[in-house]
């Protein structure tokens, strides 16, 4: 099974060429240096994934367009889910350094882009390409880190990386709340000017010369798998727009616009692993396949991807459905909504630095994760016994910590596993197969909140409220009787229990299934 290489051949592979991996030699002062443009980077292509949560409707009012504001948050997950793997890919041709710099003007201009746009359509487009850099400073940091990091520090940065995923999700509607209330929703973007700016200097600065790094061999444009990133982007856009479509837009969970996409989106994975086979078999010295197949046939590795993605289900729908809970039940305003998120922030933090330090002297990394997948269900399942009292409940502020805790553990442990569970030639594939699972799973368990939403309102508010009411709720300025008001109050109730009813079965069904099944493939695991 996976260790980390330290100056073995490459691979176990005679297919591939063989070379000796060269530690990193980094000193220690440059390295936290380093870390520093790293993690802001990380930070902000994380934070933009949730800092437009509190702020929608207040677009969506400026714009005059309501109908369309989804597509605010949904084109900036669409594509940065989707190209994690891709760019993890263009850094073994580009390298890491021009890669994830590329990343970040990418990101930065249209970041700025977006504080500029005059109509919600500029603003969305602006979304999409602003995911696109978001995208590779997630999954370019993922490989980094693992890379560069001296060898006694590993464990530590681990546990860095998942606090900073964790934190940045978790900050995201605090942020946005606060700059939306006190300034303006245009500098939840312009923000990233000045940071990423600081980010990205300190970044090309520190970053260290030729033989302080591992010698990494480039590869060519021509052996990019370009079939294979096709087949993965298009799988994995289409089955989220599916899902977050068909909720957001009308009860058509029977017609083609979901019957369509999911079915396409569905092959297109089909398709990548028949693909990804044929690769292994007759191209593997010619071509750098999207997915490895030999990441797919160890078995610790495919244990641990599954778990990041039914974690990433709950975690980022508790981040956006839950301050849209204290705010039309509980009648908080945005900013509140997202301060009292911060109980959670503290527990990922907590459980990112346990996750680590669990696996410093010997391989707890199952255990870790099941510890994660425990936490996260039965977090999930004590929030179903919230009421829809307008008074908040103070016990909600502590099941959310659970989740966190559990998310905690989670990113760092599978961070470590991405690195020990991969040969050196996948180490970027690894990294960003991870990065872009967890994504889909929080993009799916989004769109699924979004689905309950829509299907409840449609069903229980249609003879309750007019149109221009129920387009109008989020933002608390439309009038609206006291019956109104509490049948409004009790659909948000129902429809985020019934979120947390899935979100505990598929952690549950996970951690027996999944887990379980793979306790004796993690044992035999040697020590990190």
């Amino acid at each position: 099974m996976g260790k980390l290489k330290d100056d073995v051949e490459t691979s176990k592979s005679d297919a591939l060429p063989k070379y000796h991996f060269r530690d990193a030699s980094l000193p220690t002062w440059r390295f936290w240096l380093l870390s520093i443009g790293l993690c802001l980077g990380l930070f902000l292509s994380m934070l933009d994934s949730s800092i437009v949560a509190t702020s929608l409707y207040t677009i969506g009012a400026e714009f005059d367009s309501m109908e369309l504001i989804n597509w605010v948050a949904l084109a900036y997950t669409l594509t940065y889910l989707s190209c994690a793997v891709l760019f993890a890919r263009v850094s073994d041709v580009v390298g890491r350094r021009n890669a994830f710099l590329a990343s970040f003007v990418i990101f930065f201009g249209f970041s700025l882009g977006c504080g500029f746009a005059q109509n919600l359509e500029q603003l969305i487009a602006c979304r999409a390409l602003q995911g696109l850099g978001g995208s590779g400073l997630y999954s370019i940091t993922m490989i980094i880190f693992p890379e560069v990091s001296p060898k006694h520090l590993r464990q530590h940065i681990a546990s860095l990386v998942g606090m900073v995923i964790a934190s940045a999700g978790v900050l995201g509607p605090v942020l946005g709340g606060i700059l939306t209330h006190y300034a303006s929703w245009r500098w939840i973007f312009w923000i990233n000017g000045p940071v990423g700016f600081v980010s990205m200097i300190v970044f090309y600065l520190t970053w260290p010369r030729a033989e302080h790094l591992p010698n990494l061999q480039r590869r060519s444009w021509k052996e990019l798998d370009f079939v294979g990133s096709f087949l993965l982007v298009a799988g994995s856009v289409l089955v989220v727009f599916s899902f977050q479509n068909v909720g957001s837009d009308g009860d058509k969970w029977h017609e083609a616009v979901f019957i369509a996409p999911v079915t396409i989106g569905a092959l297109c994975f089909v398709a990548l692993l028949v693909w990804g086979g044929l690769v292994a078999r007759f191209w593997e010295r010619r071509i750098m396949a999207a997915i490895p197949m030999r990441l797919l046939r160890n078995h610790v590795y495919v244990a641990a991807m599954l778990n990041t993605m039914f974690l990433g289900f709950p975690y980022l729908l508790v981040v956006y459905a839950f301050p849209i809970h204290l705010q039309i039940v509980n009648e908080k305003s945005s900013l509140m909504a997202g301060i009292l998120l911060l109980p959670m922030l503290g527990s990922v933090a907590l459980g990112s630095t346990l996750g680590g330090l669990m696996s410093k002297n010997r391989n707890l990394l199952f255990e870790t994760m099941l510890a994660a997948s425990c936490f996260m269900t039965l977090g999930c399942g004590l929030l179903t016994t919230l009421s829809s009292s307008v008074e908040l409940e103070p016990k909600a502020l502590g099941f959310i910590t659970l989740i966190g805790f559990g998310f905690g553990l989670s990113a760092t442990s599978s961070t470590i596993l991405g690195t020990t569970e991969s040969e050196i030639p996948d180490h970027a594939p690894a990294q960003g197969i991870i990065a872009q699972v967890r994504i889909l799973g929080g993009s799916l368990g989004i769109a699924a909140s979004t689905a309950i939403l829509g299907t409840k309102m449609r069903q229980e508010l249609a003879g309750v409220l007019k149109p221009d009411q129920m387009a109008s709720i989020h933002g608390g300025g439309m009038d609206l009787t006291q019956s109104q008001a509490t049948a409004v109050r009790q659909v948000y109730a129902d429809s985020f229990q019934q979120d947390m009813k899935v979100g505990s079965i598929l952690d549950g069904e996970k951690t027996e299934g999944i887990c379980g099944n793979n306790a004796r493939v993690f044992d035999r695991v040697n020590g990190v």
